[in-house]
């Protein structure tokens, strides 16, 4: 029986271990990469160190694992500049808010954020912490900053917690991190290489006056899981999406919107493109009238709102007079009667196919992490099981790239 293929050999991988329970994962993710042929350096914070042990990380790594800014040894031996670019690419895992927070400013009171500082390589990023901690604005808003400098962020996973909460914030599986670290080093042609693709994902909010909005439960979960599924068959991938609180999707374009308007606009501009994927939850309507400040609470006096279309993405696509889609994709999220509305949705809308999407509330699958779907295509229609989301993706990948694979 046969290990591993050998693709990362002569590839050299340090992979910062910072202060998260989730350290536990790193040492299988350094026997999987060195199976793939890598030499692996391992470098750990002192929070680390108190959720496995640098003899643990040594061992499986055959290597000496750096720790210390300030050791007479270490610096003599490597050095912290040379640590930092002696490497083909960094892999921090896991990234705690702590960690991404002080790459995100440039601070470097450690051996581990000065490396960061100071490499040349392409950083990939996994974090792992609480849900609360995630989401709040500030680990948000040093999520875009590095982005912004190109460093690739990794998940996190959805999941229970190490404490009794549910939630994003599990850093990813050692699996997904290795397929990241080779897909980043030893680049491969996917099935769709070479074509472009446009996915929608998430909720429009529009405004009712400056504080207030209509919206839908739409998490952007399944959008998301498609864009990404997309990018790892090789399409050139660009995400349209409305507010959510899901990280971009690695090797993908995200565009983000607020508005109906505004998420057709980016559509328009993202065309020509062989495939769209409509996976977004698109209000029907805003409000015509909006106010632009507060409309104020009077006792016995409701405000009126006048409500006007939004523009209908999915079938201006279908309708495009230059630019349609080779492959047009729709979803139809239905409470009742799902097939035969789904049914005429496809052929009103004009698109190739639609997933039909029970999201009756008794399914409980609308912004919830599995999709009971129906692909209705001209031939007919094929009902899949209730899956995750990530599945769903993958399915309808695999049915796409039958179609430019033929």
């Amino acid at each position: 029986m046969t290990g591993p293929a050998p693709d990362l050999a002569g590839k050299r991988v340090l992979i910062v271990l910072t202060g998260g329970i989730a350290c536990y994962k790193v040492p299988e993710v350094i026997r999987r990469l060195k199976e793939r042929g890598a030499f692996v350096r391992a470098l750990m914070t002192e929070a680390a160190t108190r959720f496995v042990t640098p003899l643990t990380v040594g061992a499986v790594s055959s290597d000496r694992v750096y720790t210390e800014l300030w050791s007479r040894d270490e610096e003599a031996e490597v050095g912290h500049i040379r640590l930092a670019r002696d490497g083909d690419l960094v892999l921090v895992a896991p990234a705690t808010a702590h960690t991404l927070a002080k790459m995100a400013h440039g601070l470097a009171d450690d051996l581990a954020s000065t490396v960061l500082l100071a490499t040349r390589a392409p950083i990939l990023a996994a974090p792992a912490m609480n849900p609360a901690m995630w989401q709040h604005p500030a680990t948000q808003a040093n999520l875009r900053t590095l982005r912004d400098r190109g460093v690739t962020i990794i998940g996190p996973a959805s999941g229970a917690m190490a404490e009794p909460e549910t939630g994003p914030g599990r850093m990813v599986e050692p699996a997904d991190l290795v397929t990241a670290v080779t897909d980043r080093l030893v680049p491969r042609p996917g099935p769709l290489t070479g074509r472009t693709a446009i996915v929608t994902s998430g909720p429009t909010h529009e405004p009712i006056d400056p504080v207030r909005f209509i919206a839908n439960r739409s998490s952007g979960k399944q959008g998301h899981a498609i864009a990404e599924a997309l990018a790892r068959a090789g399409a050139s991938v660009t995400l349209v999406t409305g507010p959510v609180i899901l990280p971009d999707p690695p090797g993908v374009a995200c565009l983000h919107v607020e508005t109906a308007e505004q998420m057709c606009a980016a559509v328009e501009a993202a065309l020509p493109a062989d495939i769209a994927v409509c996976a977004a939850a698109v209000a029907d309507w805003r409000v015509a009238n909006a106010g632009t400040s507060k409309i104020k609470k009077v006792s016995g006096d409701l405000p009126i709102l006048e409500l006007t279309e939004n523009p209908d993405i999915l079938a201006g696509l279908g309708r495009h007079p230059t630019a349609r889609p080779t492959l047009l994709v729709g979803f139809a999220a239905e409470t009742d009667r799902v097939i035969e509305h789904a049914q005429a949705k496809r052929l009103k809308k004009r698109c190739d196919w639609i997933l039909a999407n029970d999201v009756s509330p008794e399914t409980g699958t609308f912004g919830g992490e599995h999709n009971r779907v129906h692909l209705i295509t001209a031939d007919g229609v094929e009902s899949w099981p209730q899956i995750s989301k990530s599945a769903v993706a993958s399915r309808l990948v695999a049915a796409i790239q039958a179609v430019f694979t033929a």
